[in-house]
């Protein structure tokens, strides 16, 4: 009885091995390819009061081209950033330019122009950059853009940090883009 057992607990076992072995390959072609990309991903996290944040983004660089008007079109929306969408994490509720956006995870894209940036939260995170459907926005904030010096690679960082908010800001180019994140309720 036990031997039998044992065979049949092994078997099982093996299967589900398998089963997973199998999966993996189908789990990792979800890039396409597992070639070195052009535009590598990258992270950023960040902690206000007690308010985990937390952006993953593909950081295209400028490569001596026009980007904002032209490879990024003004008044169109925009993936921000390259491959898969954006996005942005939140522990706790936040307001973004004093909008409301409940903890979760959602899909960044902007549209920019020459001088007002509308930055999108979209209910949908997981997808492809190009897959956008305006129906599935949470929040929508308009910033100002502002010149900054030169930014080969396109990157987010948190400046300004407190416990109670910190500024998000997107460089690229020569511009910089930024958007205030404060822990709700305060």
């Amino acid at each position: 009885m036990t031997t039998t057992f044992s065979r049949l607990f092994v078997a099982l076992f093996s299967l589900g091995l398998l089963a997973f072995v199998a999966a993996v390959p189908a789990a990792a072609q979800d890039r396409g390819t597992e070639e070195a990309r052009a535009s590598p991903n990258a992270a950023l996290s960040q902690t206000i009061g007690t308010t985990q944040v937390r952006l993953t983004y593909g950081r295209p660089q400028v490569n001596g081209r026009t980007i904002f008007g032209d490879l990024v079109p003004y008044n169109e929306v925009w993936r921000t950033g390259a491959n898969e969408a954006t996005t942005f994490s939140v522990s706790s509720d936040v307001t973004i330019e004093g909008e409301s956006l409940p903890a979760g995870t959602y899909s960044l894209y902007t549209i920019p122009g020459p001088d007002a940036w509308t930055i999108i939260f979209n209910n949908v995170a997981n997808q492809w950059g190009t897959q956008y459907d305006q129906s599935e926005d949470a929040v929508r904030v308009e910033v100002e853009p502002e010149s900054a010096p030169q930014h080969e690679m396109m990157t987010f960082v948190f400046e300004q940090v407190t416990d109670t908010s910190g500024t998000c800001v997107l460089y690229w180019a020569d511009v910089r883009v930024p958007f205030e994140v404060q822990v709700a309720g305060n």
